[in-house]
């Protein structure tokens, strides 16, 4: 059996469902500045000192978004089917990325420039407000995982992201899921011993 693949218009479809209602013109608008990118298993999406240009949406596939401190990766975010990523620092001070995106599976993923975004907002109150609800989620993400690491036992902290993400619990390697949550792949092992027992 075939697997379905979603067209450009599809993907502006689900992301006007998600985030704002809009007119066809508006649908139109935004499928024309959608740009589909396939990506392999294991390649980097932004690589550290790449200005980040785009907003992604992860049609499918699971990515990790990285950084270096004291020459150890630490895993910022995990992406999954049907959500976005960015590196909003540099999208927004146009600077170099300190931050790395990294393909866990093979991923079919669609950019949306933010310039073009932008221009296209300016017109659109409907795109408008698509741009501000995907900024707001993505501030919200990051205060969750903020407020994870800094306030919940590591047992809760695995416990909630099973709430919170099963698919990327099941599909991303422990490794990188130990790392997101801030601690050693050891002690997430005996977490999750723990939490089956449970």
């Amino acid at each position: 059996m075939k697997e379905l693949v979603n067209t450009p218009r599809d993907i502006a479809r689900e992301l006007a469902r998600k985030y704002s209602t809009m007119t066809h013109e508006e649908l139109d608008t935004l499928e024309s500045i959608l740009v589909p990118m396939k990506i392999a298993k294991g390649e980097m999406i932004i690589k550290e000192g790449d200005i980040c240009e785009n907003i992604y949406y992860i049609d499918k596939g699971l990515v990790r978004q990285f950084y270096f401190k004291n020459g150890k990766e630490v895993t910022e975010h995990l992406g999954e089917d049907r959500t976005i990523f960015m590196c909003i620092e540099s999208l927004f001070k146009e600077t170099p990325s300190h931050l790395q995106v990294e393909a866990l599976e093979p991923c079919m993923i669609y950019a949306l420039p933010k310039h073009h975004l932008e221009s296209v907002a300016l017109h659109n109150v409907n795109i408008q407000i698509l741009y501000r609800k995907i900024l707001e989620e993505s501030l919200i993400l990051s205060q969750v995982h903020a407020d994870l690491v800094r306030f919940e036992t590591a047992g809760d902290r695995y416990k909630k992201m099973c709430k919170l993400m099963p698919q990327v619990v099941l599909r991303a390697p422990l490794v990188f899921i130990a790392s997101y949550l801030q601690m050693t792949p050891e002690t997430l092992s005996r977490v999750r011993a723990s939490t089956l027992v449970d």
